[in-house]
């Protein structure tokens, strides 16, 4: 057995990919394709929330920072992915692959903070709409956003890759399309208790903490909801709606991705490992903008305002360009 410091490796090989001679640049244009919709869809809200003053309201900010950290995630993996789409040798080097790692892991947590926040920030509007402004204030607001990316990424996500970093493997094979914490870990030659034991901390900070608080929050909501009158029932269900959908779409893909890191999935065709691996890092970042784009009447209003000024403006233009 060769024992290899992961310091000392040079480079991993990504074993799910199989040969797709005939397919390569189908997938190829179909991964683009998602990528640049997601572009696009996210970039679109952030500009309308950014561009909007009447926007500029604590649930249209942290709806904002939850459409920066999809941009974020999404860009860690799919450049990679379409690059290693049209390779021949599906290998990466050793220091790209434990960046990708805090990327995509710190995108994940993130992600879930951030869903913490606004059912925390739905529960103020909708249980306490009298002391909201006192307690949603702008302090708390950048306090709330500095947790959410600096407090889960650097003492969480970038410990655990640095534990990760720091072992002993016994091979160099990850054996997914993208490089992954846990199946780095599974090459390690002996005994990696201090790395699930922080990993198992990481996962409460990161997971169950913001869990905990979207529980603590709906139960809250659901009572004012069942006790209160029918206006506040519908802003609400109008204002909620969203924001569960996407904790249960979100909830799916991180299922999906400790099933494939803790079982064993061999008979599981290949195909379709990769698509529930990827279905973490894709459907989230396209289901948001589209959920929370037609929802949110604000948002949509908006979207539909600088889409008819824009063409208005086109209209304009052409008939100026004829006159001359």
């Amino acid at each position: 057995m060769i024992i290899i410091n992961s310091s000392q490796v040079s480079y991993f090989s990504l074993g799910a990919y199989f040969d797709t001679e005939l397919f390569r640049y189908l997938f190829f244009m179909i991964v683009m394709s998602l990528y640049i919709l997601i572009l696009c869809s996210n970039l679109l809200l952030i500009v309308v929330i950014c561009m909007n003053r009447s926007l500029h309201e604590p649930m249209y900010i942290f709806l904002c920072s939850l459409f920066v950290n999809e941009l974020y995630g999404s860009t860690g993996l799919f450049p990679f992915l379409l690059v290693q789409i049209l390779s021949d040798v599906h290998t990466v080097s050793a220091s790209f692959c434990f960046l990708q790692v805090f990327c995509l892991y710190s995108y994940g947590s993130v992600e879930f903070t951030n869903l913490a926040v606004i059912s925390y920030d739905r529960y103020l509007a909708i249980c306490c709409p009298l002391q909201y402004n006192a307690h949603m204030t702008s302090n708390k607001i950048a306090i709330f956003l500095y947790r959410c990316y600096m407090v889960t990424s650097l003492f969480a996500v970038f410990v655990t890759t640095f534990l990760t970093a720091s072992l002993q493997l016994c091979g160099n094979i990850i054996d997914k399309v993208y490089c992954d914490n846990y199946s780095i870990i599974k090459l390690a030659c002996f005994d990696t208790r201090i790395n699930n034991v922080y990993e198992l901390t990481a996962a409460t900070l990161t997971v169950c903490v913001p869990v905990c608080v979207i529980f603590y929050t709906y139960i809250k909501i659901l009572k004012v909801c069942f006790s209160g009158s029918k206006q506040t029932r519908q802003k609400a269900v109008s204002t909620c709606t969203p924001h569960l959908a996407s904790l249960v779409n979100f909830s799916f893909g991180v299922s999906f991705e400790v099933l494939q890191n803790r079982f064993n999935m061999n008979n599981v065709p290949n195909m379709l490992r990769i698509f529930l691996s990827l279905y973490f890092f894709t459907c989230q970042p396209l289901f948001n903008p589209l959920m929370y784009g037609f929802s949110m009447s604000k948002i949509s209003i908006t979207c539909k305002n600088l889409l008819s000024r824009s063409v208005g403006k086109c209209k304009s233009s052409n008939k100026s360009v004829q006159l001359e």
